[in-house]
């Protein structure tokens, strides 16, 4: 087959297309802030969490549009087309493993934190064991590993834009121009919103993406030889020997030294998905229990949706799809878009550019949001303001989901891809470690809050060397990649699990340690029937929502 011609001048009708359904989610995001309104938006539980009152219908959309992100569409099938199937297609495993766990602990997470006003995990935490150690130890580590998570959704625009043409020249303020406007806009419309604009804008993007693909997966493999042919194309590249390391290019079929690897990833990143702050924002805006519990059931189509996405990135090799940026150099985060502009009319690649794209403001938006309550709640209240009233708790989260956006187009700008992606899949070894501290203590208070605070460090030290000495062999860079040995095994294995495993046994040791010597737990402000309440329940009063005052704890 010949090489489809990589398209180098500006795609007009792509470009034109993707402008238009831009502007309609612009107008959506700004008259958002009259979807389902029922109070002040100067208030967290307005502006942050929608009025805790999203039905199953919008909460399907809303977490679909937030776990589903634009560098998922880029990254999966980019994953899948140069490195194979241990690195690209656990996601599509690891998001079936998520929902179960979540249909168990998500829903008493609900319940406390609406029994209680908590509007983040941290809340929780404070709440759980009256330690402003622990809840800043959880804070800090959502807050830092959701920032490059928000600059990989620019990183996805920007692949975009890099296709269809536009991002060449000389001229910095040209070439970054779309990406600013992009920003100004998404900024804008969060801050006059909140989570309304990210729901409302969910909608058009998954109506976006299940069509592209749906397509994609129909056409594609009848334009370019049947799955027969895709699946012979993908197996010689990945048995090929890669010149750099002189071993085969990738996984076609993960091998026995290799089941550890996808295992661990698969598993290690479903428990951690959801201690992103940006995960719990979206589901604490749900109005009922059993709304969660029902998304947990109805979610994994998207996985199938992922699993097709997934299989893209094969096509694209048999299809021998060349994905060069503007900078003359090889890019696998171009692969998909690259496809979609060579194999489809104009106009069709301008909608699946816009899925992308628009893809990229759902997330980013609720993920500035939860940074954004995350540093109000539990660093400016909890350590600068104790007194701080909700208008001010709003109006200082709006200020800085403005600035963490703005940090992350700077980083997006300024430094190396390649750097968001390491600190990304750091992140994720980070917020593993706040497992035990959310998920054990919705549970059980065994566990003692200064063990778990020291399994946290010990997680976190270990996580963080054992990334750091991951090498790239082309670029002797480090942070390259988030696979290393596991101790006492010998294969490899994804570094959070172990990290995780390492951050258990130093709880469960420190609490016999701990509680032998008689040291104090801290004051526990939850009640058992908290974890159970729901919708309707006298129990869920929403004028809580201020949040317990630092004053309320007090020693064991």
């Amino acid at each position: 087959m010949i090489p489809l011609d990589v398209h180098k001048g500006v795609n007009g009708t792509a470009l034109t297309v993707l402008i238009v359904l831009f502007l309609v989610v612009t107008v959506l995001g700004f008259m958002a802030s009259r979807f389902r309104r029922s109070g002040d938006l100067n208030t967290l539980d307005e502006w942050g969490l929608g009025g805790r009152g999203f039905g199953t219908w919008v909460t399907w959309f809303l977490l679909g549009g937030d776990l589903y992100t634009a560098y998922t569409f880029v990254a999966v099938p980019a994953a899948m087309f140069a490195l194979g199937s241990v690195s690209g297609f656990f996601a599509v495993p690891y998001t079936i493993v998520l929902y179960p766990i979540i249909f168990v602990f998500m829903a008493r997470l609900w319940s406390v934190s609406h029994r209680n006003g908590y509007v983040t995990s941290a809340d929780f935490v404070r709440g759980r064991y009256g330690s402003r150690g622990l809840s800043l130890a959880v804070a800090v580590t959502g807050f830092v590993a959701t920032m490059p998570y928000i600059a990989l959704q620019l990183v996805g625009i920007q692949a975009v834009l890099e296709v269809a043409g536009v991002g060449s020249g000389d001229n910095w303020l040209a070439k970054d121009l779309p990406l600013f406007i992009a920003f100004v806009v998404l900024a804008a419309y969060t801050y006059s919103s909140g989570l309304r604009a990210p729901a409302v804008i969910a909608f058009v993007k998954d109506t976006l993406i299940y069509l592209v693909i749906i397509v994609a997966i129909i056409y594609l493999p009848h334009k370019f030889g049947g799955w027969s042919h895709i699946f012979g194309a993908a197996q010689e590249k990945m048995n090929a020997t890669n010149p750099a390391t002189g071993k085969p290019t990738g996984a076609f079929i993960p091998g026995s030294g290799q089941m550890w690897a996808y295992a661990t990833l698969g598993l290690g990143s479903a428990m951690a998905l959801f201690m992103y702050p940006h995960s719990i924002t979206a589901s604490l805006s749900s109005k009922s229990r059993n709304t969660i519990r029902r998304n947990a059931a109805l979610l994994p189509a998207y996985s199938f949706v992922l699993g097709l996405l997934a299989l893209l990135g094969w096509v694209a090799i048999a299809a021998k799809t060349n994905p060069v940026g503007l900078d003359g150099k090889p890019n696998p985060q171009l692969v998909i878009p690259q496809l979609f502009e060579d194999a489809f009319p104009s106009w069709f690649a301008g909608v699946a550019f816009a899925a992308i794209a628009i893809g990229a403001l759902v997330p980013a938006a609720i993920m500035s949001i939860a940074a954004a309550n995350t540093f109000t709640r539990n660093i400016y209240k909890e350590w600068v303001n104790p007194t701080a009233t909700p208008a001010q708790e709003a109006k200082i989260s709006k200020l800085m989901s403005l600035v963490v956006k703005a940090f992350a187009l700077v980083f997006v700008l300024s430094l190396d891809k390649q750097n968001a992606i390491n600190f990304q899949l750091l992140g994720g070894v980070w917020i593993l470690q706040t497992f035990p501290a959310i998920v054990f203590s919705l549970y059980t208070r065994w566990f003692h809050r200064w063990a778990l605070l020291l399994g946290w460090a010990a997680g976190m030290v270990y996580g963080t060397v054992a990334a750091y000495r991951v090498v790239n062999p082309a670029t002797n860079a480090h942070f390259a990649g988030s696979l290393a040995d596991i101790p006492g095994l010998g294969d490899m294995g994804y570094i959070a699990m172990t990290a995780f495993v390492l951050n258990v046994v130093v709880c469960v040791v420190g609490t016999l340690v701990l509680r032998a010597a008689k040291i104090g737990n801290g004051f526990d402000q939850t009640k058992p029937a908290d974890y159970f309440a729901d919708a309707g329940d006298p129990r869920v009063d929403h004028d809580l929502a201020a949040g317990p005052a630092s004053g309320e704890r007090a020693e064991a």
